[in-house]
């Protein structure tokens, strides 16, 4: 019960608790060797019109076209400036500001890319960046341009990024330090990160905590998002996340409705997790093309990275068989008080996802 307890807290907190956003915002910082800087902010162009809209008091503009993007972000330049910050040591600079918006993969999506310049101070020693035009995770990376190994790190809106050295490049890294680096990166973006997914691989669980059949499904799931995991970073597919975050909010409410329909295993629950794999391998691709790949070291970047993605997802199955499964999966009442109540909770948490992937 205590468990179900802590479901019903985030089911009422879904939404103010989100599940990351694929695609919607990245932020790369160059340091050139002249002491001039780049920052390059990606991000879905309707969407911060809106939100500069109404942080200025106004109702967003009714009709938004490819065209109309560009001149009405540079009139809101100063309202954006509200919510961004560049910090050198102690002190805020002013960058020049630049908008441009292009199309997005689809014909639906128009994407802002805002390029902040400026003069490094002679005697700064250290850089700090603050965003507030998001209410999702993003990625931050940070380089030197004589440099191929950038620094990245995830931040949520708002949030002021560590201090980075500004003095001398980061020396490269290596092998072992990229694959580290990766498959922590895969880790962290299923635990804590990938609420969605982590709802996934609970619903796979649910249905049956025997081994056999959680070992059937999560090799099922492995090997498809492997599968376009890889043809997306190699540049053999390309969705868009418009498409695909609803879909992924879709397999999840679909898998824990079937946990509450169904009471075992069925043969087409195989097949419909590797479809759903497919699906979840074109998310993860998102996430990384955000953190980008060292050109010297792509294939260990990606393994590593699938690899992270991996032991998070066994990270969540172990936890909830030590947690629940250990102790109550053979009792009576363990599918009725447990199961039944737990995908309900994911179905309407996925459901909600759903409805607000759609509409934004």
């Amino acid at each position: 019960m205590r468990v179900l307890a802590v479901a019903v807290v985030v089911l009422l907190t879904a939404p103010v608790i989100h599940a990351h956003e694929i695609g919607t915002t990245r932020v790369s910082v160059v340091f050139h060797e002249d002491r001039s800087y780049d920052v390059d902010v990606v991000t879905d162009a309707a969407a911060l019109v809106e939100k500069l809209a109404a942080s200025n008091g106004q109702l967003p503009p009714s009709s938004i076209s490819l065209s109309t993007l560009q001149p009405l972000l540079t009139t809101f330049d100063e309202t954006f400036r509200r919510r961004v910050k560049i910090q050198f040591d102690s002190s805020a600079d002013r960058p020049a500001i630049a908008y441009s918006v292009s199309s997005g993969v689809d014909a639906s999506s128009a994407v802002a890319t805002i390029r902040l310049s400026g003069t490094i101070p002679s005697d700064a020693r250290q850089f700090t960046w603050t965003y507030g035009w998001t209410f999702a995770s993003y990625a931050m990376t940070v380089r030197h341009s004589a440099s191929e190994s950038p620094a990245t790190e995830w931040l949520e809106g708002g949030q002021s990024s560590a201090p980075f050295a500004l003095r001398s490049p980061a020396p490269p890294i290596d092998r072992l330090g990229t694959a580290w680096r990766y498959l922590t990166l895969g880790f962290t973006h299923i635990v804590p990160m990938g609420l969605d997914h982590m709802l996934f691989v609970l619903g796979i669980y649910l249905l049956s905590g025997r081994v056999r059949s959680i070992v059937r499904q999560v090799t099922a799931f492995t090997v498809a998002h492997s599968i376009t995991l890889g043809l997306s970073m190699y540049g053999v597919i390309a969705v868009s996340p418009r498409f695909v975050e609803p879909l992924i909010a879709l397999s999840i409410m679909y898998v824990a409705i079937e946990n509450i329909l169904l009471s075992e295993l069925r043969s087409w629950r195989i097949a419909l997790v590797f479809a759903f794999g497919l699906l979840h391998g074109m998310g993860f691709a998102g996430a990384l093309k955000e953190l980008g790949l060292p050109r010297g070291e792509f294939a260990t970047a990606l393994l590593t990275f699938n690899l992270g993605v991996e032991a998070g997802q066994l990270a969540v199955i172990g936890t909830a068989f030590l947690l629940v499964g250990w102790h109550y999966s053979d009792r009576a009442w363990y599918r009725s008080r447990i199961v039944v109540p737990a995908s309900i909770l994911i179905a309407c948490t996925s459901a909600y996802w759903t409805i607000t992937r759609l509409c934004s």
